[in-house]
């Protein structure tokens, strides 16, 4: 049986319950919580802050990993680290030399990802691979919620999965994560699903009965 990952993406979550929130997709079964950090100016967005992580790490049991949508990450690393983020994933394009920001990343203890634009070449990255064993894979241009599917992006998702036994990957996908996605693409080899308003929330059904659903729907 195919163990596909889920995380919750909780810039879509409901802020005046968020603890109730949380709670509640951790019944539910969700395997991580998925903070976005957007700065105004890597995206034309401001996402989450150090505060919601700090509250979301305090209130949760399972791991919580960290998109940075920012500008010259390696400056920030160690205070996301400090704030209890578990996994970091950074943007090659973000930064100068992105592989010391990776390795900052692993001297902190923090598993670091690497998150691959729509526009963003495998073969411009691919040596990023030695470093890293997360990737994630944009769907959508980053900065909103919301947006649709760019069908482009399979071709770089099929050379990601044949890349995977050869550096140890694991790929998960963000971005439109909906329930036609997620059941084409874990069985070919996706092994997560970051999911937000188009599989999971605003849904008006109980956490549980979707991710059974989106769980049966992946064997």
């Amino acid at each position: 049986m195919k163990n596909t990952k889920f995380s919750a993406s909780m810039m879509c979550a409901d802020y005046g319950h968020l603890e109730t929130e949380i709670r509640n997709l951790e019944a539910a079964g969700l395997d991580a919580f998925h903070v976005d950090i957007m700065d105004g100016t890597f995206v034309y967005n401001f996402g989450m802050g150090i505060h919601d992580l700090r509250y979301i790490k305090s209130a949760a049991t399972k791991p919580v990993e960290c998109h940075l949508m920012i500008k010259e990450p390696a400056r920030y690393v160690k205070l996301f680290a400090k704030c209890g983020a578990d996994i970091l994933y950074v943007h090659p394009e973000s930064g100068y030399q992105i592989g010391e920001t990776i390795q900052r990343i692993i001297e902190l203890g923090v598993t670091p990802g690497i998150a691959i634009n729509p526009t963003t070449s495998v073969e411009s990255i691919v040596e990023l691979f030695n470093l890293v064993k997360r990737v994630l894979i944009m769907a959508v241009n980053p900065g909103h919620a919301g947006q649709v599917f760019l069908p482009f992006v399979e071709e770089k998702i099929r050379k990601l999965i044949k890349l995977k036994e050869e550096y140890g990957l694991e790929i998960f996908w963000d971005g439109h994560g909906s329930v036609e996605n997620i059941q084409k693409y874990a069985p070919l080899g996706v092994d997560g699903f970051v999911l937000g308003s188009a599989a999971l929330f605003c849904k008006n059904r109980p956490y549980k009965e979707i991710m059974e659903e989106l769980r049966g729907g992946c064997n």
